[in-house]
């Protein structure tokens, strides 16, 4: 059976052509879906064996989440959108402090002025900052990337992935990213080949 391992504070990417489970993988790591067999250990948990409520909060609390898409909601403004995991789950309080760590974010990602903004209002870039941001406000221990650069420019998509970096390093969080951007793979310390790893037995 095939094994996968990404050691904690890695910035690890997955590449395989489409179909190859890529998507299959972050779910399985995040718990949105179990495995058929096997074991999937996440930050320590052993996620297979929680369930279905408490895999959605450790997900919460745990995991954070950059989608290519973005998926943010057009009626919050920015940092409501920043924010908007702590509307998720009781054990994410969003006190005073949760708020100004949401503006720093902001700031440290240049969005400081459109904290007031709803998504329509924002380029492509500036939504894909959010999305980090918003990944990043409940400082967890892992962040899920899902072609977060799909949609950019080659411009946007470094700078993106220049911020993504530079805010996981400085919280030595574990990034495992998804990318058919092969030019991209030597910005990262592990390279998941899911092609080479092969099916599961």
């Amino acid at each position: 059976m095939p094994q996968l391992t990404v050691a904690s504070g890695t910035r690890a990417a997955a590449i395989g052509p489409s179909g190859s489970g890529k998507t299959t993988l972050l779910n399985l790591i995040s718990g949105i879906e179990r495995p058929g067999s096997g074991e999937v250990s996440t930050a320590g948990v052993r996620v297979d064996r929680l369930s279905a409520s408490a895999r959605r909060s450790f997900r919460i609390t745990t995991i954070g989440f950059v989608f290519q898409e973005f998926l943010l909601l057009e009626y919050l403004d920015v940092l409501d959108n920043i924010l908007y995991p702590y509307r998720l789950h009781p054990e994410l309080r969003l006190e005073p402090s949760v708020r100004s760590r949401g503006r720093q974010l902001a700031s440290d990602l240049g969005l400081a002025g459109l904290l007031d903004r709803r998504p329509s209002e924002l380029s492509q870039g500036e939504r894909q900052r959010v999305a980090i941001a918003r990944a990043l406000v409940t400082t967890p221990k892992l962040i899920l990337a899902d072609e977060p650069t799909g949609n950019l420019d080659p411009a946007a998509k470094q700078q993106a992935l220049d911020l993504l970096f530079e805010q996981c390093e400085a919280r030595s969080t574990t990034l495992l990213m998804v990318t058919h951007d092969h030019g991209l793979l030597d910005q990262f310390a592990q390279i998941v080949d899911l092609e080479a790893l092969g099916p599961a037995e």
